[in-house]
C-alpha cells in the first residue's frame, strides 16, 4: 500500500501546524502525504537502535542525533516558516549545525538521514524523499531494508546522490560523513522476527 495524498491542494507549514496531532503528515513541495499508522515493532527496534548507537557516538560532540517524530522544515529559499512547503519526519537524523535547531525542530537540511523502509513507505522513501533530500543538500542518506537485511547508502557528490552503495546488515557500517558513528548490526538483526 502506497502513501496516500491528503488532497490535491498545495499546503504550507503554517497550515500543517494547525492540523490535528493524532494524524501525521509530511509535506513534499506542498503536497500532503498521510504517514503510515504507527510503525511495527521491528521498524521501531531498528530506528531506535540506530538512534541509540548514534547518540552514544556523538556524546561530547556539537552534532546532535534525533529520532522521529520531529519536524524537519526544508525551505526553498529564505521564506518564513509559515510559507515552507516541505516538512518531513525522518526516522533518525543528525544535525551538525546548531543554528538549524529551534523549538519547532530543524530548519534546513540535516547532515545525515536514516529512513527504515516498510512495505507502505518504501517507494515514497526511495523516490520522493531521496529526491527531496538530494535537492536540499542532505550529505548522506541511508535506507535500511529490514526485510531484505540490506542498507542503501547515498552520498551527496556535486549536488547528486548517484547510485547507492549496497551493504548487508551485518558486522558494522561507518557513516561516511561522520566517521565517529559506526552502526553495529549483528545483535540488532538477531532480534528481528524471522518472518519480517
Amino acid at each position: 500500500m502506497a502513501l496516500a495524498l491528503k488532497d490535491r491542494q498545495q499546503h504550507t507549514y503554517g497550515e500543517y501546524r494547525q492540523w490535528p496531532d493524532d494524524v501525521r503528515y509530511e509535506l513534499i513541495d506542498g503536497a500532503a502525504y498521510l504517514m503510515s499508522p504507527t510503525p511495527d515493532l521491528a521498524h521501531q527496534d531498528v530506528a531506535g537502535e540506530i538512534y541509540c548507537q548514534t547518540a552514544n557516538a556523538l556524546q561530547g560532540s556539537s552534532s546532535r542525533a534525533f529520532i522521529a517524530p520531529l519536524d524537519v522544515r526544508l525551505p526553498s529559499h529564505d521564506e518564513a516558516d509559515e510559507l515552507i512547503t516541505s516538512v518531513v519526519q525522518p526516522d533518525v537524523l543528525v544535525v551538525c549545525d546548531a543554528d538549524k535547531l529551534d523549538r519547532r525542530g530543524v530548519r534546513g537540511a540535516p547532515d545525515w538521514v536514516v529512513e527504515v523502509l516498510s512495505p507502505s513507505t518504501a517507494s515514497h522513501d526511495q523516490i520522493k524523499k531521496r529526491d527531496l533530500y538530494q535537492r536540499h543538500g542532505v550529505r548522506e542518506y541511508w535506507l535500511v531494508h529490514p526485510v531484505d537485511r540490506l542498507l542503501f547508502v547515498y552520498k551527496l557528490q556535486n549536488g547528486e546522490y548517484g547510485k547507492p552503495e549496497l551493504y548487508p546488515l551485518e558486522g558494522e557500517t561507518q557513516v561516511g560523513i561522520l566517521p565517529e558513528i559506526v552502526i553495529r548490526w549483528d545483535e540488532l538483526v538477531s532480534r528481528l522476527p524471522k518472518d519480517y
